[in-house]
């Protein structure tokens, strides 16, 4: 699925992978991998590459999207250890590599980019078999980037949090798969609070714990004044 959004080129791959094209040509990867969505894909045109935590942590699916020149922004949480996947250490990439926190500021490959917090709540619905969240507090993180004058919201995996609602942003992407992440519900109400002039949902469907019917949620946002651009695939 690509979206055209001004001069922004927005393209979902499924799962948390995005890519945004600016009108220089600038690109820029939200956690691509994972889950097959990148197996017939070999770009190698990512400027900025960011990983917001390890469940999305692919090195083979960094390598198919990122250039020679590439800065791949990692979450300071994200360890091989962390997983029982047999993956490259972070500090083995080919890349330049920079570690941020859910509270980094800074400019990357040409780009402004922001971090913010990401994770479920103990006592929310979004938790395992042993009441442990799915995402703990300060395993990962989401991010914003200023490409074209807009300024792109990717959450992350995560349950809404306090201080969504304020952020300041014209491009939502949000996941609304729920059982990981907040539904498509509570993804409708925060979007129609940030009041953005795109939302494209993210991070449904793409395997059965995930399933949602994004047609209502598409429906519900457009009842309340929001755009929405959908996959029709």
């Amino acid at each position: 699925m690509t979206v055209d959004h001004g001069t922004l080129s927005i393209e979902w791959s499924g799962l948390a992978t995005v890519r945004i094209e600016s009108s220089d040509g600038t690109v820029v990867y939200f956690d691509p991998g994972r889950y097959g969505v990148l197996d017939d894909y070999d770009t190698r045109d990512g400027d900025l590459v960011c990983v917001s935590h390890v469940h999305h942590y692919d090195p083979d699916g960094i390598e198919r999207v990122a250039n020679d020149d590439a800065t791949v922004v990692v979450h300071e949480a994200v360890h091989h250890s962390e997983t029982d996947r047999d993956v490259t250490p972070v500090r083995d990439l080919p890349f330049e590599v920079k570690r941020v926190d859910d509270e980094t500021d800074t400019v990357e490959a040409g780009i402004i980019l922001r971090t913010l917090a990401a994770y479920n709540q103990p006592d929310g619905p979004h938790v395992d078999e042993n009441g442990e969240p799915y995402h703990p507090k300060g395993r990962g993180c989401g991010f914003i980037v200023h490409v074209d004058g807009e300024r792109v919201c990717w959450p992350g995996d995560t349950d809404v949090l306090e201080g969504h609602a304020e952020l300041d942003v014209s491009v939502f992407l949000p996941p609304i798969g729920g059982t990981f992440t907040m539904d498509r519900h509570e993804a409708a109400d925060l979007a129609e609070n940030l009041d953005p002039d795109l939302v494209v949902p993210i991070h449904y469907d793409t395997f059965d714990e995930i399933a949602v019917d994004a047609a209502a949620f598409a429906a519900d946002l457009e009842q309340r004044g929001v755009h929405v651009e959908l996959d029709e695939s």
